[in-house]
């Protein structure tokens, strides 16, 4: 009997000098050790959020999006792609908004071929400048980068606000953006086109 009650105080001391602080080198290799894993711990806990949350929310997007295309008809939706490529109102809005919306990043682009040559530069600067905006509302255009309006949305909800009016201004913004500058682009291209002499 005494030998277990000597052994059970043996090992309780065991414990409570293993759970007191290191200091010195040691003390500093277990903090490192500490941290080290920590950040590990930290992208498993915001991996097992994205498979509970996020990664089931893009996947119906995507579907229900990618089925809405099939429904449609892929030659009516190239239809519509090259009504809009028809004026520099539409080419850089309507076009642009509905290469992101139905072909999502970085299929988005390829809407380009219903454009000549001189007009396509143009096009990719005001699709690229529209495939974050829409996040807030559509997250399956640009399920890469969701972590950008993530960032921001995080910051809103801590500060009590709701998100619905900012994914609304970040759409309306875009689409401003949008437009200058793929008429900037437009008009840079035209320049440097004759200034160097280029037929487009």
């Amino acid at each position: 009997m005494t030998g277990w009650l000597l052994l059970a105080l043996l090992q309780n001391a065991g414990e409570k000098q293993t759970a007191a602080p290191q200091g010195g080198i040691l003390g500093a290799l277990e903090k490192a050790a500490e941290w080290f894993i920590g950040l590990f711990q930290a992208g498993a806990d915001t991996f097992v959020g994205f498979v509970t949350g996020i990664i089931p929310l893009l996947i119906v997007l995507l579907t229900f999006f990618y089925t809405l295309t099939n429904l449609i008809g892929e030659d009516r939706v190239h239809g519509a792609a090259r009504v809009a490529a028809g004026n520099f109102f539409t080419r850089y809005t309507v076009l642009p908004v509905l290469a992101v919306f139905f072909l999502t990043n970085p299929m988005a682009y390829t809407f380009g071929t219903f454009l000549d040559e001189k007009y396509k530069p143009a096009f990719y600067d005001s699709a690229v400048s529209f495939v974050h905006p829409p996040l807030g509302l559509f997250p399956h255009v640009n399920p890469a980068e969701l972590f950008v309006w993530l960032g921001v949305a995080r910051g809103i909800q801590e500060l009590n606000l709701p998100l619905g009016p900012l994914a609304v201004r970040y759409i309306l913004a875009g689409l401003i953006v949008m437009f200058i500058r793929g008429v900037v682009t437009q008009n840079i291209t035209f320049f440097l086109a004759r200034r160097q002499g280029v037929e487009l």
